[in-house]
């Protein structure tokens, strides 16, 4: 059993929206009154949660998913709304620290849930700003250049898509002139981007309709196990289930204690650009610092740009707070001017390049050692599942993740997709 002691409530003044909470229409919550019993109990309302809820509804299964706060009040909504490919590493890196083996059968899936994304929305119509125009890595200097050179070699040897481009080349995806240290990039042509919040929300509608009940405001307060099933404790009730999916990524460790010190949780901050003319065509990054930066232009124009964790104390590992830093807004705000000269803030603005900050936010990610989420059961509990730290890249496993963690708590039995995400992995543990 666990305490909730540090998830935040349903209201946290400390917190700022996102672009993407702020962009997204609100459905009506279910009915306050708990249910009582569920085959299978799902704790949090993000991608994860919410996914394994939909598949789970639609697979028959009485569900009940518990939100702390309010769906998309997490990572989902506060991210960058990219939909890519593969890990949190390069694949060169993913193949060295886990075998080639396991590196491409991780990568596979994570095509598997682009498929399975592009099914959902079309079955259920969700409308969430789908697109995928690909995602483009900028080369900055001749080194850079050369490791993603690796990265496209070994792409392209098991037949996944990938593309190295010279500086030209960069420059017809970019609408504002390069700065020159810019040399080149990878790019990802299969790659989408989205609005996450409301593809959250679409799911949990479609979830809805198949039969999933759904709870925002209702933190856990204690999960009981007993041969019988799985006590889920809340201040309206208590729930009884079958059996228990935990996701809430980096806050897994105060639902389940034995997960301390192996999901961490990390700060990742973001801000919003005032609507400009189309600049970009597709997804952006770059590693300006060490622990790197990304970007988009959503359709209404407004351009979202996260990373410089790096300017931080500690780079913003194991900080609990979601609260804006001024170092890394103040990191953040010196990116465009350093790639693209053109663009200056709105005191040095010049030509049409004027870039004026609408919105900053901050959100927890989690974190592994070996840059690979957690997708098993629970330790000590039986008849608990928890899925959790995605490293800052958990959009590209929600859909597959949440069907195979939907298999596993009603059969009982963990798929063996779920092999490398196992708690037990040699690389987990050093």
């Amino acid at each position: 059993m666990a305490m909730h002691d540090a998830v935040p409530g349903p209201d946290d003044p400390h917190e700022s929206r996102s672009y993407w909470q702020a962009t997204m229409a609100r459905s009506a919550p279910d009915a306050p009154d708990l249910a009582v019993a569920a085959d299978v109990a799902v704790i949090g309302g993000g991608l994860l949660g919410v996914s394994t809820a939909y598949w789970l509804a639609r697979a028959g299964a009485s569900t009940v998913l518990l939100e702390a706060r309010s769906l998309a009040a997490g990572a989902t909504g506060r991210n960058g709304g990219f939909m890519t490919s593969g890990t949190a590493e390069s694949y060169p890196q993913a193949i060295t620290r886990h075998g080639h083996t396991t590196a491409h059968a991780i990568w596979s899936l994570t095509l598997e849930s682009r498929a399975l994304l592009r099914r959902a929305l079309a079955e259920e119509t969700i409308d969430c700003d789908y697109r995928e125009p690909g995602t483009l890595h900028l080369a900055l200097g001749a080194e850079q250049q050369a490791r993603l050179m690796q990265t496209v070699a070994g792409l392209r040897a098991d037949t996944l898509a990938a593309e190295l481009l010279d500086r030209d080349q960069v420059q017809a995806l970019v609408d504002t002139p390069l700065g020159p240290e810019i040399s080149g990039g990878l790019f990802m042509p299969e790659n989408g981007l989205l609005h996450p919040a409301r593809l959250v929300l679409g799911l949990a509608k479609a979830a809805r309709r198949h039969g999933a009940r759904i709870y925002e405001g209702v933190p856990v307060l204690q999960l009981e196990t007993s041969g019988a099933g799985v006590r889920v404790r809340t201040a309206p009730g208590d729930l009884h289930a079958k059996a228990v999916v935990v996701a809430v990524n980096a806050w897994s460790d105060q639902l389940i204690p034995a997960l301390a010190g192996t999901i961490t949780p990390v700060r990742g901050q973001v801000l919003a650009y005032k609507p400009l003319p189309p600049l970009f065509r597709c997804g952006m990054g770059v590693a300006v610092t060490p622990t790197g930066e990304y970007w988009q232009q959503a359709p209404d124009r407004t351009i979202v740009l996260g990373g410089c964790r790096a300017a931080a104390p500690g780079a913003d590992v194991d900080v609990r707070a979601t609260t804006t830093t001024p170092e890394v807004q103040a990191a953040l705000e010196q990116v465009f001017p350093r790639l693209f000269p053109e663009l200056r803030g709105a005191d040095g603005a010049h030509g049409g390049g004027a870039l004026r900050v609408v919105r900053r936010w901050a959100g927890l990610m989690a974190f592994t050692a070996d840059g690979l989420p957690i997708a098993d059961r629970a330790p000590g509990l039986p008849g608990v599942w928890v899925v959790g730290g995605f490293c800052g890249h958990g959009m590209p496993f929600g859909l597959r993740l949440g069907q195979l963690l939907a298999e596993g708590a009603t059969s009982g039995m963990a798929p063996a997709s779920l092999a490398p995400f196992r708690l037990d992995r040699p690389t987990l543990s050093g």
